[in-house]
C-alpha cells in the first residue's frame, strides 16, 4: 500500500469501486431467464435464450429469451389494443405517466448506472453522469410535449403502434430517446433492444409497472436481428423507428418498401473533428478525449477524422500524444477509469481487423502507454498518422477508440476532407474565430454540428443525419413530428395502376395543322433539350384525338438533368426574400399566358374545370413567396453557456414525380415548395398529360430562376423515377404515381438511402389547400441542421 507521501508524488489514483451488491442481487433473482414484457406482464423465458455477457469481466450475467414470430405478433397485438385508449387519453393525463418515469428514473439513478456499465462495458462515470441523467431529462421533456401536443401540433395524430429497434452502444438512453416521443404523442410501442444489452430494458419494464403504465402501451420483446425484423416487417406496425448500422438500414428500408409505414432512421457515422490554425488547441485537445475515447469510441457521431490546419499539426499531435498517455482504461466500475471495456469480444476482433488493414495501407498506429487488464474486451485508445482519405480506417466506421487524422492547408480543403463521406451525422469545429467556425458550420455536409465543443446532448436538440446517416430526427419538434401524422396523403381513392401507354409510332388520324407544329422538348441546365434517344411519344387528349408529341426522356436525360442541378447550388444561398420574389414573378409571367394554358388544359380533356385549376396554380405561387422567408428555425433552450439552433437547410437535389390528375397544379405544387426552401428539382411531368411542362418550362425561362434549379422531363414515368430513385446525386424524391411504382422508388432508394415521400397510388385533391399545399410541404423539402454555439459567462 503506498503512503501518502508516495501518492503525492506520483498523483497516481487509487482504486475507487463502485459497489454493485444490489444489481449482483437482482440479476440473480433472475438467473433463470427473462422473457419479454408483453401487455402488462412478464412472460416465462422459454425456448432458445440468449447468453448476455459482461464485456469487462466475460462472465454471463444473464440470460433472455429470443423473440419468436409468435412473441412479436402478441407484442403488437397488445399495442394495437391498447391505441385507441391510450392516444384518447388528454395530453395531460398521458404526461403524468412520463413524468412519473422520468421521476422513478431519478429514483433509481445509482441502480440503472450500475447495471448499464455491468452490461454495455461503458465506465460508472458515463453512465452516472451522462446516460441516466439524459434518460431522465428525455422523459422529463417529452411530458411537457405531451402536455402541448393538441396545440403544438393541430390536425396531427399519433401515428399507431411503433416498432422500435435499438442499439447496444447506449441501451437505456436510446430506449427513452424513442418510447419518450411515441408515448407523449399517443402511439403505443413495441420495442426490441439489443441483444447484447438488454438488462437495463427488462428494468424499465420492471419501472413500468411500477408506476402503473396502461398495460399494452409499452412492449418489450428480447432477441436478435431476425425477431427485429419481424417487428419491422409486421404488417401491423404503423411505424419503424431504428438505431443502428447503414447496411441493416437499407434492408429495413427494402424490407417495408410499400407498407405506407413511417420511417426513421438513425445510422453510422465517419464525423469530422476540424482543428483551425486559431483554435484553443488545449481545449481541442480535451474535445478529442470527449470525441472519440468517449464511451470507447461506441459512437455513432464519434468524431472519428481529425482534420488539423497544416500550420499547428505537429504541436496538436504532440499535445494528443502526451494526453492519450494519461487516459486511464481497466474496471469500468471503477470511479477513476476514463475507458471500460467495449461491448463484446466480437466487436473488439473487428476493431483490431481494422486497425490492422489501416496499417498495412502505410498509417501509423499511435497508441496510448495503458497496461490492459488481462480478461475483458478492453481495447487500447489511440489514432492513426500518414493516413489517407482513401484509406479504409478514413472512411469505415470502427466503433472504437481509434481515430484517423488528415492535414488541410485552407478552409474549403477544410470542408472537401469533411465531407469526403457517404455519412453526414456530425461534425465538431474548432476556432477562436466566430466567423470562420459559422462558415464550417453551414458548408459541412451533417446534421448536428458543434462549435468548440463535442458530444453534447439534450432532449430539446433535434438528432439526426444527412445522407446515408439516416433520416428523420430524434428529440426537440423535429423528434415529435416524427411520431406523429396528417394522415391525409394516404386517405384518396387509389389512382389508376398504370399510366398512359407510351405511342411513339406515327398517330392514326389526321392532325390539324392550321397551326405550325411545335416540337416539345425537354428542360435541363435552363435550354430546351432534344430527347438523348430523339424520340418523341404521341399525346392524346379530348375525345383520344393526337394534340401533339413529347420528348421521350431516358436515363442519359434523367443524368444530364441531376448534373444540371447540381451546379445550382448557388440557389441554397440566395436569401429566401430574393427566392420569394423569383416566385412573385413566375406567377406573374403565368397570369400573362392565363387564356394559353386555360386551353392547353382544356384540351387535355382530364380537367374538368380549367379556369379553376389555372386559378389555384397562380394562388400556389404565392402562398410559397409568401412563406419563403417565413418557415424558420428556432433556438432552443437546452444547456447553460449555449445557444442551441436548429436551422432549416436544403436538401440539394430533390426528384419530383407528378401524377397524371392536375397536370398544371400538381407539378407545381410538388416544384414550388421545394425550390421555396432552397433545393435544385428534376420533375418528371405528366406521362398522360406532358404539354402542360412544355409551356410552363417557356414561363421559367422568363421568371429569373437560375439554369439547373427546375429541370422538366417528360416520358415513361416509372422507368424514369426508377433512375431518380437509384441516383446517388437526388437527395430525396417525392412520387405520385402507382402503389407498385411507389414500392418500387422506395427500393431503389436504399443505395444512398434518399428520404421517399410517396402517396402508395392515392388520389390527392390538389385543388383543396389541405392537401395541395402547407407546411408539411416545407418540412419535406428541407432537413433539420443542430448547431451548438457557445454562449454567456
Amino acid at each position: 500500500m503506498p503512503s501518502i507521501k508516495d501518492i503525492m508524488q506520483t498523483m497516481e489514483y487509487g482504486p475507487a469501486p463502485e459497489s454493485n451488491a444490489e444489481v449482483k442481487a437482482w440479476l440473480s433473482a433472475r438467473s433463470a431467464g427473462i422473457g419479454h414484457f408483453i401487455d402488462g406482464r412478464f412472460t416465462s423465458a422459454n425456448g432458445d435464450l440468449i447468453d448476455v455477457v459482461n464485456p469487462a469481466t466475460e462472465d454471463v450475467i444473464g440470460r433472455v429469451a429470443k423473440g419468436t414470430a409468435d412473441d412479436v405478433d402478441a407484442a403488437v397485438a397488445a399495442a394495437r389494443a391498447a391505441f385507441p385508449e391510450w392516444s384518447a387519453l388528454p395530453g395531460h393525463e398521458r404526461a403524468k405517466y412520463l413524468y412519473a418515469i422520468a421521476r422513478h428514473i431519478q429514483k433509481r439513478e445509482r441502480f440503472f448506472s450500475v447495471l448499464e456499465t455491468m452490461d454495455n462495458g461503458k465506465t460508472i462515470r458515463e453512465t452516472r453522469d451522462i446516460d441516466i441523467p439524459l434518460v431522465a431529462r428525455h422523459f422529463y421533456h417529452h411530458a411537457g410535449w405531451a402536455e402541448l401536443v393538441a396545440d403544438a401540433f393541430p390536425q396531427h395524430r399519433p401515428v399507431g403502434v411503433c416498432g422500435q429497434i435499438i442499439p447496444w452502444n447506449f441501451p437505456l438512453l436510446m430506449l427513452a430517446w424513442k418510447v419518450a416521443p411515441a408515448l407523449a404523442a399517443g402511439n403505443t410501442v413495441v420495442l426490441k433492444p439489443a441483444d447484447l444489452t438488454p438488462m437495463t430494458a427488462h428494468a424499465f419494464a420492471e419501472l413500468l409497472v411500477e408506476i402503473g403504465l396502461p398495460a399494452g402501451v409499452v412492449n418489450i420483446v428480447q432477441g436478435d436481428g431476425e425477431t427485429g425484423a419481424a417487428i419491422a416487417g409486421h404488417p401491423d406496425v404503423d411505424k419503424v423507428a431504428f438505431t443502428g448500422s447503414t447496411d441493416v438500414g437499407r434492408i429495413i428500408r427494402r424490407q417495408i418498401a410499400g407498407s405506407g409505414k413511417k420511417l426513421s432512421l438513425e445510422l453510422g457515422g465517419k464525423s469530422p473533428f476540424i482543428v483551425l490554425e486559431d483554435a484553443d488547441l488545449d481545449a481541442a485537445v480535451e474535445g478529442v478525449v470527449d470525441a472519440i475515447w468517449f464511451n470507447q469510441g461506441e459512437v455513432c457521431c464519434a468524431g472519428s477524422r481529425l482534420l488539423v490546419q497544416e500550420g499547428v499539426a505537429p504541436r496538436f499531435f504532440d499535445k494528443l500524444k502526451a494526453r492519450m498517455a494519461t487516459l486511464r482504461v481497466g474496471d469500468p466500475l471503477d470511479k477513476t477509469m476514463d475507458m471500460g471495456a467495449v461491448v463484446s469480444m466480437k466487436q473488439l476482433s473487428r476493431i483490431k481487423t481494422l486497425l490492422k488493414a489501416g496499417e498495412e495501407e502505410g498509417a501509423t498506429l499511435n497508441l496510448a502507454p495503458v497496461a490492459l487488464p488481462e480478461k475483458g474486451a478492453f481495447c487500447t485508445p489511440g489514432f492513426f498518422t500518414d493516413s489517407h482519405p482513401a484509406n479504409s480506417v478514413s472512411q469505415v466506421e470502427i466503433f472504437g477508440p481509434v481515430a484517423t487524422t488528415l492535414t488541410f492547408r485552407t478552409l474549403d480543403e477544410a470542408v472537401a476532407l469533411a465531407n469526403d463521406t457517404r455519412y453526414g451525422l456530425a461534425a465538431s469545429l474548432w476556432s477562436e474565430n466566430v466567423n470562420r467556425a459559422i462558415e464550417l458550420a453551414a458548408r459541412v455536409k451533417a446534421g448536428v454540428v458543434w462549435i468548440n465543443a463535442t458530444n453534447m446532448f439534450d432532449a430539446a436538440a433535434p438528432f439526426g443525419g444527412y445522407r446515408e446517416s439516416g433520416y428523420g430526427r430524434e428529440g426537440g419538434r423535429a423528434g415529435m413530428l416524427e411520431y406523429l401524422t396528417t394522415g391525409w396523403d394516404k386517405q384518396g381513392k387509389v389512382r389508376a395502376a398504370s399510366a398512359a401507354p407510351i405511342d411513339v409510332a406515327p398517330a392514326t388520324g389526321k392532325a390539324d395543322r392550321t397551326a405550325i407544329d411545335v416540337t416539345a422538348k425537354l428542360y435541363i441546365g435552363g435550354k430546351q433539350a432534344r430527347p438523348d434517344g430523339g424520340q418523341s411519344y404521341t399525346v392524346y387528349g379530348k375525345g383520344g384525338a393526337a394534340i401533339g408529341e413529347a420528348g421521350l426522356a431516358n436515363r442519359k436525360d434523367v443524368r444530364n438533368a441531376v448534373e444540371a442541378a447540381n451546379k445550382a447550388t448557388a440557389w441554397g444561398g440566395v436569401t429566401a426574400h430574393n427566392r420569394a420574389q423569383v416566385l412573385y414573378f413566375l406567377a406573374e409571367n403565368l397570369e400573362q399566358r392565363r387564356d394559353e394554358f386555360v386551353a392547353a388544359l382544356a384540351a387535355t380533356g382530364a380537367v374538368a374545370k380549367p379556369e379553376e385549376e389555372f386559378e389555384a396554380a397562380i394562388r400556389r405561387c404565392f402562398w410559397y413567396a409568401a412563406q419563403a422567408d417565413k418557415f424558420d428555425g428556432a433556438v432552443t433552450a437546452t444547456k447553460s453557456q449555449h445557444v442551441t439552433m436548429t436551422v432549416n437547410e436544403p436538401f440539394g437535389t430533390i426528384g419530383v414525380v407528378a401524377p397524371d390528375e392536375a397536370p398544371l397544379l400538381a407539378l407545381l405544387s410538388l416544384i414550388l415548395p421545394a425550390i421555396t426552401m432552397g433545393n435544385r428539382v428534376v420533375a418528371i411531368a405528366s406521362q398522360a398529360h406532358p404539354l402542360i411542362a412544355a409551356r410552363l418550362y417557356q414561363v421559367f425561362e422568363t421568371s429569373d430562376i437560375p439554369a439547373g434549379v427546375v429541370n422538366l422531363l417528360t416520358g415513361e414515368r416509372d422507368a424514369l423515377a426508377k433512375t431518380l430513385a437509384e441516383h446517388d446525386d437526388v437527395a430525396a424524391l417525392w412520387y405520385c404515381g402507382s402503389e407498385d411504382g411507389s414500392r418500387m422508388v422506395e427500393v431503389a432508394s436504399a443505395g444512398n438511402l434518399k428520404p421517399i415521400w410517396s402517396d402508395l397510388g392515392r388520389l390527392r385533391d390538389w385543388l383543396d389547400p389541405r392537401f395541395g399545399q402547407g407546411q408539411e410541404y416545407l418540412r419535406r423539402a428541407s432537413q433539420v441542421k443542430t448547431i451548438w454555439l457557445p454562449y454567456g459567462e
